[in-house]
């Protein structure tokens, strides 16, 4: 895992929504936990003030870092996909959004950002601008957001009943690149070792997870193979989640120097 994973996996448990910065100290100290080293971190922490990602807030001689409002949306986010969506979509009521988009050749950076938040979305490549995504998903906001409404249609629909629809999955998504993702987060923490930090164990797992998940479309279980991992793999990854909730709390409660968001930013 990268730093900027974990440090984001820590303000998103210790931080998001709950109007606190976190003291360097304790940053550094946690995120040694999780096998990050102190120059590691602090290179971190400036990279991802750059980045908006993260804001300082000085407190005397301390330093402080609280989440930006960038971040803070991709946290709840993931929380979103991690706690509510899951890595199984065993509700599909068979709606599918297609998106149609053509794009000149003199927008070629606009085509690669609009098919990487496709992909991020949960959409697949059918056939040349046709993408499409199981459900209902906000493929006009995306466009919008790129400023390419002008460029691109939204359609809700439902297949045929003579429709492959298994065949289709192949066909628009990689589906052994995502089912390997799942099988190494298995193979990694189906027996983990025991005896390790509680909190740089839960801040690992859950990173490991969202880098598992983060690319997943979610699609409907009823048409993938019968063997795929990602039930078994969200069985696991739960489990031990709760089972390191409470210790890793505790000492991040005596490590973590907390300091309420400033009124004047």
């Amino acid at each position: 895992m990268q730093p900027q994973d974990l440090m984001l996996m820590l303000f998103g448990s210790y931080a998001l929504d709950r109007g606190v910065c976190l003291g360097a100290g304790g940053i550094i100290e946690a995120l040694g936990r999780a096998g990050v080293s102190t120059h590691a971190t602090r290179s971190t922490l400036s990279r991802m003030v750059g980045r908006d990602l993260l804001h300082r807030q000085p407190a005397g001689r301390k330093m402080y870092f609280g989440l930006t409002d960038r971040s803070a949306a991709i946290l709840r986010d993931g929380r979103v996909r991690i706690w509510q969506n899951g890595a199984v979509n065993d509700r599909w009521d068979g709606t599918w959004t297609l998106l149609s988009f053509s794009l000149p050749e003199s927008m070629q950076r606009e085509r690669h950002d609009l098919r990487s938040r496709l992909a991020w979305s949960g959409f697949g490549p059918v056939q040349g601008g046709l993408w499409i995504a199981p459900g209902r998903v906000d493929a006009a906001g995306i466009v919008a957001s790129l400023g390419l409404a002008a460029h691109a249609r939204v359609f809700f629909a439902a297949a045929d009943s003579g429709t492959d629809i298994a065949g289709l999955i192949e066909d628009a998504y990689d589906l052994s690149e995502q089912a390997e993702r799942y099988a190494a987060f298995l193979s990694r923490w189906a027996d983990p070792a025991t005896g390790g930090d509680p909190l740089g164990t839960r801040l690992r797992l859950s990173a490991e997870w969202l880098d598992a998940i983060r690319r997943d479309p979610r699609l409907p279980v009823e048409h993938l193979p019968a063997d795929w991992p990602a039930a078994p793999a969200q069985k696991v990854f739960r489990a031990l989640s709760e089972a390191y909730r409470e210790p890793a709390l505790r000492i991040a409660d005596g490590l973590l120097d907390a300091l309420p968001i400033s009124s004047s930013r």
